[in-house]
């Protein structure tokens, strides 16, 4: 198939056909990585990232790696702490 890169904003945009779209594995509004090798454009579709939020990272907290605080001194001029 031949395509025409066109303009899309500030971007540049390539349209292809729903069958080649199929034939990848792509779908309408799926997320892809887009990458250079060797002069040529590779586009596959990105994976499904696990979302964290912060109840993963400090489930390891303890007692025993929580680090001291920090002094910061008396209040100057006209902070409120």
């Amino acid at each position: 198939m031949r395509a025409v890169i066109r303009r899309c904003g500030n971007s540049a945009a390539i349209r292809s056909s729903a069958s080649v779209l199929a034939a990848a594995r792509f779908a309408p509004e799926q997320a892809a990585v887009v990458r250079e090798e060797g002069g040529r454009v590779i586009s596959v579709p990105a994976r499904d990232e696990p979302v964290y939020g912060l109840d993963t990272p400090l489930a390891g907290v303890t007692p025993g790696n929580l680090h001291p605080g920090e002094g910061t001194g008396p209040p100057r001029g006209r902070e409120v702490w």
